[in-house]
């Protein structure tokens, strides 16, 4: 690998305006292609297998299209001044109900005016439409062109607000002012961490690029696979910080050997040979991490495991390809347009973080104690985490969705915004929906704990599928709304096989199922992990601990979702808005639910980023320990006797503590640098409305925060200092078995070194 990336690394920097490009033209062509063709998203969020699934599809084929998910669309009605029944406003909804009958795959219209469809206030009405052959994907332009229909009743004072039958992972997440923001913090950083605003622009512009590109594959995939709404952005915030970060690293050790005198060209091609491998290491472990969502059980939760990998790879490429091409360009004027006051930051292998790795390896146990502790204090809330669905009731304050959900639970009862859908498969055919069997199915779901009440059955034009519609006495975000769900499916009738969709009972469905498969899916990825980490530093101990270590700032990321979310200690301040009638102590206590697939779309997204610094910091602690090594290699050739024996062990040891040291030192500033940028990005990104990217953006912020500072600078340095040399410890026969990669490599050499092995510890690279 050392060879192949020196290699590649020197014929980009030589012919770098034909790979910048090359580069710009096929970001520029997939963007261009991606939204003149369209990017098609799916909203299918079917999970095979489950009691909702066969109820789901059961309704659709029982009743038609209309009746399916994403095929109803709802248009809430309220009056403030007089009720709905006004001769004048009930002729204005009539007219609306024409043309709604008019517009393209309408189906079916329902009228307010029926039983169940007008509050018992007669302010309140729900207008019920039935598409059929229209796009699922676009519910929610469909919903405004249905609002759009219904003029006539606006134009008489009545309030008409869409409320479609989406779930959470329909809603539209648009990408803008966030990405920019995060942006100008990241370029905020460089500039103070570089001096120079043209080493600055270089990690933007590779970011840039490699999003473009990678979002353009994500929009042409669209048009053969399933991209959920969510992709592109999480396939933006990934490949931002990513991006920039591995640009960030290679960047930083080509200025280093600019400033010791080394030729630009090779310069490159030893940046490239030692640190491109680390970046390809650390890129492939958080597409490891991001594939192995395929084992979550969730066709969701899967798609956008391995798209926002897409992301990943673009970013690898771009950094081993593209910056190198833009070093050669640039020559030395790299380091042109100097900022004033800051002068360039040359970049050193010693102070502070050399200072600070030195005082650790001096007291490694009670550094190791104090960052458990610290640790333990982060990881704690994390047991109150509350999972649950996230309903439109926690929407931006004075939105479509959140203005919907208010009126039909001060209408209908909060239940009403997540009815449960009872579908039941009769053993025998009968006539008519008055039928006993169908009856009494209908008195029995109305008697249980928990449900408000249900609307008349409807039977099938075969006579073999009831269908009935219960409105629960909680909201779909409520913690018993799964049990009301579990109740109805315990149901036994004779020849009756009863089966519960809706919002709240596929969501329970996933979550059974996620919970399932999360020991699976977290097992797989640190024993990938680990595995990787082998193969790269040949160190099996090292490899453990590392994938070990990256679990605790998932504790962390866990704990700090909980304060924010669960406590409602920071809701309001990530923008999250409590109901317009809340009480100051619910205000200020607001707890938001989180989706049940979060925490593991956190974990494999999390695992695979702490990993980039893990790698990046053996790298050095690697190749520190190696060279010292090898000195004292050759001094104890020269000696003899017992003492100059005894002597040499102490040496081993003491190379230990100066390797975390150095290590430490050399990446300590730009690991920092890194960490803080991908904080800003994903702090940015709180910003958004929906409440699924807020929940992102504070787990990954917290997480990468904590990750940089308490692990990076304490935790891991104090275990590699008193793990002394079986941090490289190899079993002779495991050694022989492994192939001979090099994650570091040695920017000096053409040719990988191979180093001579201390007794029981293998130092090959």
């Amino acid at each position: 690998m050392t060879r192949f990336l020196g290699r590649l690394g020197s014929w980009c920097a030589r012919h770098g305006r034909l790979v910048l490009a090359l580069w710009v033209i096929a970001a520029a062509g997939l963007m261009v292609g991606s939204l003149v063709s369209g990017r098609p998203v799916s909203n299918d969020v079917t999970i095979p297998g489950t009691d909702a699934q066969r109820a789901h599809d059961l309704m659709r084929d029982g009743f038609g299209p209309g009746y399916a998910p994403g095929g109803t669309v709802q248009l809430v009605l309220y009056s403030d001044k007089g009720p709905l029944t006004d001769e004048p406003k009930k002729q204005a909804v009539e007219r609306s109900m024409d043309k709604l009958r008019d517009l393209p795959h309408v189906e079916q219209v329902e009228t307010p005016y029926r039983r169940g469809g007008i509050a018992s206030n007669l302010q309140i009405g729900l207008i019920v439409i039935r598409m059929e052959g229209h796009d699922s994907a676009k519910v929610a332009e469909t919903s405004q062109a249905l609002s759009k229909a219904a003029d006539p009743a606006r134009a008489v004072g009545i309030e008409v607000v869409p409320a479609d039958s989406s779930t959470p992972a329909d809603k539209e997440i648009k990408t803008g002012p966030s990405e920019i923001i995060g942006v100008t913090c990241a370029l905020l950083v460089l500039v103070l961490a570089f001096g120079t605003l043209v080493a600055a622009l270089i990690p933007i512009f590779t970011a840039l690029v490699s999003v473009a590109a990678g979002l353009g594959v994500i929009g042409l995939l669209g048009h053969v696979v399933d991209v959920p709404k969510q992709a592109g952005i999480m396939a933006t915030m990934i490949g931002l910080g990513v991006g920039i970060d591995y640009a960030l690293f290679l960047l930083s050790r080509h200025r280093k050997l600019l400033a010791d005198g080394v030729p630009v060209l090779e310069s490159v091609r030893r940046t490239v040979s030692s640190s491109g491998g680390a970046v390809v290491f650390a890129g492939g472990t958080v597409i490891i991490a991001l594939s192995a969502l395929v084992l979550g059980g969730f066709p969701l939760l899967r798609t956008l495991g391995w798209i926002t990998g897409i992301s990943v790879v673009f970013a690898v490429l771009t950094s081993i390809t593209l910056v190198p091409a833009l070093l050669g360009v640039l020559g030395e004027k790299v380091n042109a347009l100097k900022v004033p006051f800051l002068g360039r930051r040359k970049e050193s292998s010693g102070g502070g973080w050399a200072g600070l790795g030195a005082w650790v390896a001096k007291r490694p146990w009670s550094v190791l104690l104090a960052s458990v502790l610290a640790l333990g204090a982060l990881a704690a809330p994390a047991l109150a985490l509350k999972l649950g669905p996230l309903d439109d009731g926690y929407g931006t304050q004075g939105s479509a969705p959140r203005r919907a959900y208010e009126l039909m639970a001060t209408g209908f009862g909060p239940g009403s915004n997540g009815p449960l859908v009872v579908v039941a498969e009769l053993g025998n055919k009968v006539a008519k929906a008055t039928d006993p069997i169908v009856e009494g199915l209908a008195r029995d779901v109305g008697k249980i704990d928990g449900i408000a009440h249900v609307s008349p059955p409807k039977l099938n034009d075969a006579g073999r599928t009831v269908l009935i519609q219960a409105i629960p006495d909680y909201a779909p975000s409520d913690e018993r709304a799964p049990a009301v769900v579990a109740a109805v499916r315990a149901l036994d009738r004779p020849g009756v096989n009863v089966h519960v969709g809706g919002e709240v009972a596929a969501l329970a469905d996933a979550a059974d199922r996620i919970s399932g498969n999360t020991p699976l899916v977290i097992g797989v990825v640190v024993l990938l992990s680990a595995m990787l980490l082998l193969l790269a530093f040949r160190a099996p101990v090292v490899a453990l601990k590392a994938a070990l270590m990256n679990l605790v700032s998932l504790g962390a990321a866990f704990g700090a979702l909980a304060i924010v979310f669960s406590y409602g200690l920071g809701s309001q301040l990530v923008g999250m808005d409590p109901p317009a009638d809340a009480s100051y102590l619910q205000t200020l206590l607001f707890t938001v639910p989180i989706e049940p697939y979060v925490p593991l779309m956190l974990f494999a997204v999390l695992f695979g980023l702490s990993m980039d610094y893990e790698v990046f910091l053996l790298t050095a602690v690697r190749q520190a320990y190696l060279k010292q090594t090898e000195r004292r290699s050759s001094r104890r050739e020269s000696d003899e006797g017992a003492n100059e024996e005894r002597s040499g062990r102490d040496h081993g040891h003491s190379d230990n503590r100066r390797a975390v040291a150095e290590g430490l030192g050399s990446t300590g500033r730009v690991i920092t640098s890194a960490a803080l940028i991908m904080v800003a990005v994903f702090v940015a990104f709180i910003a958004y409305p929906d409440p699924l990217v807020k929940t992102f953006g504070v787990g990954l912020a917290v997480a990468i925060a904590v990750d940089a500072t308490i692990i990076r600078g304490f935790l891991v340095p104090a275990t590699m200092v008193l793990l002394g040399r079986l941090n490289w410890w190899c079993p002779r026969w495991l050694d022989r078995l492994l192939p001979n990669l090099s994650v570091e490599g040695h920017e000096d050499d053409e040719e990988p070194r191979v180093w001579k092995s201390e007794p029981h510890v293998v130092s090959r690279s």
